[in-house]
């Protein structure tokens, strides 16, 4: 559905996007990552055409952004980051002026006013003015106004800033029934709603693209090491520091010793699961194990490594 090639985005000196290439498919809710300044936005305002390029070209259904804006736009809804609402008209209003911009008129108009307010569930405040609906609703006004005209792409600069957790929730159930019709490529900050909802997730850091997977795949190839804590009754430090002469997979990363009671902190790669050979080896020290917690890397982890000043040291 949408093919992005070499895509480059220059402010005078600033390089914001630096020739990223990707693609998407249809039915496929896609998270686009990145901390602010990564160049999300800009990405997303270049697929839209509401930012030209630099060099680099994006693809929808084999017609290019540069030549054919207003076709591609027509299949595209798109809800920024910073929601154009007009807050003194009524719900109603403001759906019909979207709708009439796109030339959806009469009966057409009323198909499409209905099949949105039943998605966004705006039932009850479509004649109320904007302003005073809550933000959660004005968040599904915007996302209805994107959809009026039944676009096969939606696009959405962060949907959720700002919204309370049950807010969050309604949202999400929106966007992933959204999905199973449409291409939806969303940005957020909230990696958990994002691994809640999207089915393959993007990361970009400072202008180029440093992932693209499932939220399973990118932890299962980032290189980083998982954890696992131990409390341990009995031990000895001498037997403790031998541990990782007789289990190779274990890193001793932190011990320490309280009121008789061992705290040690190992670290593994996450190819390995050294549990029951540390069992094992408890078992041979006549150590009593009071706990033992395995901790695995997750897409915080990820994201932070990935994106963090200097770029990623181990994913």
């Amino acid at each position: 559905m949408i093919k992005i090639e070499n895509l480059t985005k220059h402010y005078g000196d600033v390089k914001a996007v630096k020739s990223i290439s990707f693609e998407l498919e249809d039915s496929q809710i896609v998270g686009f990552l990145g901390a602010n300044g990564a160049g999300k936005s800009t990405t997303l305002k270049m697929i839209t055409g509401y930012l030209t390029p630099t060099s680099g070209n994006v693809f929808v259904d084999n017609k290019n952004i540069i030549d054919h804006s207003i076709e591609i736009q027509k299949m595209i809804g798109y809800l920024p980051e910073l929601n154009p609402l007009y807050g003194e008209m009524k719900v109603f209003d403001y759906l019909k002026f979207h709708a009439d911009v796109r030339g959806i008129q009469g009966h057409k108009f009323n198909k499409s006013l209905e099949k949105v307010v039943s998605q966004c569930g705006l039932q009850g405040v479509v004649h109320k003015t904007v302003s005073n609906c809550s933000k959660g609703y004005k968040q599904r006004i915007g996302l209805a106004a994107s959809m009026i005209h039944d676009p096969k792409i939606l696009i959405l600069d962060e949907p959720v800033t700002g919204l309370d957790p049950n807010q969050i929730v309604e949202i999400r159930q929106l966007i992933k029934r959204l999905g199973k019709e449409k291409l939806v490529l969303m940005s957020s900050h909230i990696l958990q709603e994002i691994q809640a909802t999207v089915d393959r997730i993007v990361i970009i850091h400072n202008g180029e693209i440093v992932a693209d997977g499932t939220s399973d795949e990118l932890i299962k190839d980032s290189k980083g090491l998982n954890q696992l804590e131990l409390e341990l009754l009995n031990a000895k430090k001498d037997d403790i520091k031998n541990m990782k002469a007789n289990i190779p997979s274990i890193k001793i990363k932190s011990q320490t010793e309280n009121e008789k009671r061992h705290q040690v902190s190992l670290e593994y790669a996450n190819t390995s699961d050294p549990r029951k050979d540390v069992f094992n080896y408890a078992v041979e020290k006549k150590w009593i194990i009071i706990k033992m917690n395995s901790t695995k890397r997750n897409l915080e982890d990820i994201f932070r490594n990935l994106t963090k000043q200097g770029g990623p040291e181990d994913a």
